[in-house]
């Protein structure tokens, strides 16, 4: 019984773990970033710390059909660059 016990909430600390970690990637904290991402222009500094915030995330991003072409652009590279961000390699 105490062996089942201690796996249950092995199970419950994993589940929530990864809960946790999925609830930091939102991909609407990047909204404030839209313009440099969409047309290339000079990002600002809430933009960069959204991005540095959310750099841990960018593959998921990558790999989700619905942003993927905005993070692969080159003007995603240019704002990441211009922010001091490392492009990631997925």
């Amino acid at each position: 019984m105490a062996k089942a016990t201690a796996m249950l909430v092995l199970v419950v600390l994993v589940v929530a773990a990864g809960g946790a970690s999925a609830a930091q990637c939102d991909a609407s904290n990047l909204a404030v970033c839209a313009g440099p991402i969409l047309t290339g222009s000079t990002p600002s500094a809430s933009c960069c710390s959204s991005l540095r915030a959310q750099r841990g995330c960018f593959c998921q991003y990558a790999r989700n059909p619905a942003y993927a072409v905005y993070i692969k652009s080159a003007n995603a590279r240019k704002t990441l660059k211009t922010c001091g961000v490392a492009i990631p390699r997925c």
